[in-house]
């Protein structure tokens, strides 16, 4: 099926010019009432078509018996009917060349019944038909005034579109969306995504006129490569707004690498969500305080930001708040002075934050903002009001709201933190419900513009051209292939050697020896000092078993170190075929890091990088980033880790060569999106030197596929 097919179909969902409800009930409690009912009240023009055997009328509407009555094409089915009826009423659908199918019936694959689930999108996918669901509540378009949904009471209308992966979570959030006066354009629940997902929705609303904005909850993402796309595409045009439940470190466990082990955490979705200028909120509050500053309010035209308040304290509160969101507080201080101190009581700081005064008046207040208003230099403020004796709350209303829309016309944003007792907090409650930026926590009120900042940089960045380096990938295949016919899913070192030999990225000078004679004859070939390593392909983590020693200075310690790691490993792993040990030079030192590529099961291709060494799960310093990217990511993703001081130069040290670690991400990154039978590459620790010095892999793993 082509994709212009495809998107017409996805746009019938939402502007359905025929629908038709399997399962229409005139019993009210029952779905089938409620979606039947909804669907009337809500507006919708098109044709509509109740079944059920029973026929007659449903609130006035005629009843057919069975689909064979029905003449037309029908562009959404919604189906309503108990789980075991669900896959005849679809092999009807499907005779009826029906576009789309919302199956609101439980009963499938949350409860364990995957197989029935599977029949369905299977012989719906043969015959051209959409699946939406099992197990949703419907769907809301303002689109075409369509509430195909049991949700109970009136959608507002408005311009935030949502789509929610739980169903009665999504209920709550369309009736907390009702108490915060939120308009929605459209609402969607996915359910178990048997087939349309979050990614064929998200294609369609990032198009959609009446959508300023989408808010998304999910629990899981299926198709990692589709959906990064999908959020590219969206964010580049509007806002996306995640929220994803499930924190916690799963799918370690069975990873044989650090960078797999720390991929399974929900660190990796929460980079991609970044890197795809998607903004993700820790709550239900904080993105809907977001969802609603931006769904009414213009983006910033700069970061220049002012705080203007009555309470030093509060003032002090919110340039925390602002360091922590990253809100850059404006600070030329001889612009600052000329603007304020003609306007603020003569007490008062003309610094940012700009202190109005305890005594501060409305006419204060006003003529701080007018002043801010007048200035080129500034276009956001944050006015924070701490409820006193000589400004009392009955005379907030004005104060905030005549300003608001002043700064509104102007293209400027204005947003308050109203700190106060039960008045001020009545007040707050009524403004909030006629979208008036305020909040009654100064870190609320920051995190939300932090958001919108966080997005406009996003949009504001012009990206590169994807990086991909070239090499001979035709050679990594014939290692790869070779270790695999041997029954082997890693590389040995020196197989590991040569794949960066290929690539270009410099190792350590090194030989092999099977015997004690043999080692101390590479040992003087390659120079003192050496590192010993195990060779065993059944002993991943060298380390662990005790198969390596450093700093190996003459033919004693060879020998030493030669039988402690035989020994070791016996002891450690008795059932590894040990092959011999490997001797590299000591590499001298630098700052270590670590670089990973891996092929997700749900992201593909992603790469990390952090600091490296021995301690890397325990420190846990890395970043990630879905392939493909370009150069200014990868930079931006290696800022991101605590320890980027240590390549700037700390306690007097050059600058480290940055270049070279950059190269070397990408050169593996290439391998991993080049070479299939690749799972994972780690280079742990890449020890990177000064400025113009290179780096050099000290210790390669890569693992193989099992399929």
């Amino acid at each position: 099926m082509n994709a212009n097919k495809l998107d017409d179909q996805i746009r019938r969902l939402f502007e359905p010019r025929t629908v038709a409800v399997i399962g229409a009930s005139s019993v009210p409690g029952k779905i089938g009432y409620a979606v039947l009912k909804n669907i009337l009240s809500g507006g919708y023009s098109g044709i509509l078509y109740p079944i059920n055997p029973s026929g007659g009328e449903i609130e006035g509407v005629p009843v057919r018996r069975s689909l064979a009555e029905v003449e037309d094409e029908i562009d959404v089915a919604v189906v309503t009917i108990p789980a075991r009826f669900v896959f005849d009423s679809v092999k009807e659908l499907c005779q009826k060349k029906t576009k789309n199918a919302i199956i609101i019936s439980a009963g499938f694959s949350e409860i364990g019944n995957l197989e029935e689930e599977r029949k369905i999108t299977e012989y719906a996918t043969e015959h051209g038909m959409r699946i939406l669901g099992p197990n949703v509540f419907g769907i809301y378009s303002s689109a075409s005034n369509i509430n195909a949904t049991f949700v109970s009471g009136d959608i507002p209308r408005g311009n935030l579109a949502m789509i929610t992966q739980s169903g009665a979570l999504g209920l709550t959030l369309v009736g907390q969306a009702a108490v915060e006066r939120i308009g929605i354009s459209a609402m969607v629940s996915v359910g178990n995504k048997s087939d349309i997902d979050e990614s064929d929705l998200l294609a369609y609303l990032q198009g959609h006129e009446d959508t300023h904005a989408i808010l998304l909850y999910i629990e899981g993402v299926r198709n990692g490569e589709k959906f990064i796309e999908a959020l590219k595409n969206t964010t580049r045009v509007k806002p996306v707004i995640i929220i994803k439940s499930g924190r916690s470190q799963r799918g370690a466990m069975a990873a044989a690498s650090h960078t797999g082990s720390l991929a399974g955490s929900d660190g990796l979705f929460d980079a991609i969500a970044r890197q795809c200028g998607a903004l993700r909120a820790e709550s239900t509050k904080e993105a809907f305080n977001w969802c609603k500053f931006i769904t009414s309010n213009p983006l910033p035209r700069s970061e220049s930001t002012v705080i203007i308040t009555n309470g030093g304290g509060a003032g002090v509160m919110a340039t925390d708040a602002c360091e922590k969101y990253n809100v850059p507080l404006y600070d030329d201080a001889e612009d600052l002075k000329q603007t304020f101190l003609p306007v603020i009581p003569e007490i008062g700081s003309a610094k940012n934050p700009v202190d109005v005064t305890g005594g501060a008046s409305p006419e204060n207040y006003n003529k701080a903002f007018d002043a801010a208003l007048a200035s080129d230099r500034i276009d956001t403020v944050i006015g924070i009001y701490c409820e006193n004796a000589t400004f009392t709350a009955d005379r907030l209303k004005e104060m905030v709201e005549t300003n608001v829309a002043r700064f509104r016309e102007k293209g400027k944003l204005l947003l308050f933190s109203l700190l106060g007792g039960e008045a001020t907090d009545g007040y707050l409650v009524e403004a909030r419900r006629r979208g008036i930026p305020v909040g009654d926590d100064v870190y609320d009120v920051v995190s939300t513009l932090g958001a919108v900042y966080r997005y406009c940089r996003y949009r504001g960045a012009c990206p590169d051209e994807d990086v991909d380096a070239t090499m001979d990938f035709a050679a990594i295949d014939a290692i790869v292939k070779k270790a695999i016919a041997s029954k082997r899913h890693f590389l040995l070192a020196h197989e590991a050697q040569q794949i960066m030999e290929i690539a270009d990225i410099p190792v350590p000078r090194s030989m092999n020896a099977a015997t004690l004679e043999a080692a101390v004859k590479a040992a003087e070939a390659v120079g003192y000092p050496i590192a010993m390593k195990i060779i065993s392909k059944d002993i991943i983590h060298k380390s662990d078993a005790g198969g390596i020693a450093l700093d190996l200075e003459n033919k004693e310690e060879i020998s030493d170190a030669y039988e402690a790691i035989m020994r070791n490993c016996r002891a450690n792993v008795p059932h590894a075929l040990i092959e011999g040990v490997s001797l590299s030079e000591m590499v001298r030192p630098g700052v270590e890091m670590i670089i990973g590529a891996r092929r997700d099961a749900i992201f593909g291709p992603t790469i990390m990088v952090g600091l490296g060494g021995i301690y890397v799960e325990v420190m846990k310093d890395v970043a990630f980033r879905a392939l493909p990217l370009d150069q200014p990511e990868i930079q931006t993703m290696i800022k991101e880790i605590r320890a980027y001081p240590l390549l700037l130069g700390v306690r007097g040290e050059k600058m480290k060569d940055v270049s070279k670690l950059v190269e070397a991400i990408i050169k593996i990154g290439a391998i991993i999106n080049n070479c299939k039978g690749i799972t994972d590459i780690e280079i742990n620790p890449l020890v990177v030197y000064e400025q113009g010095m290179g780096a050099k892999a000290v210790d390669v793993r890569i693992l193989l596929s099992k399929s």
